[in-house]
């Protein structure tokens, strides 16, 4: 693999679900899923989280939760 990069396109929604997972991930106990021992494993997960959290400008507003709930309905698929 190397020096080489991968890009990942995503749509605001999955963006927005995908935030608030990795950063629940980072704030509980759900983190020991990953290998507390190894900064390789946690070095991605940081720059990921941290590209979304610039990209996303709802994330601090008051209606976050409203927005989160409503993209979490879109992305579920219809029974």
């Amino acid at each position: 693999m190397g020096d080489g990069q991968i890009t990942v396109t995503l749509t605001a929604d999955e963006a927005l679900v995908l935030s608030d997972w990795l950063e629940r991930l980072q704030m509980t106990d759900l983190c020991r899923a990953v290998d507390d021992d190894d900064p390789a494993v946690w070095a991605p997960i940081h720059k990921i989280s941290g590209t979304l959290d610039k990209s996303l400008p709802g994330l601090f507003a008051a209606d976050y939760h409203e927005q989160l709930a409503a993209a979490r309905q879109r992305l579920r698929p219809e029974s």
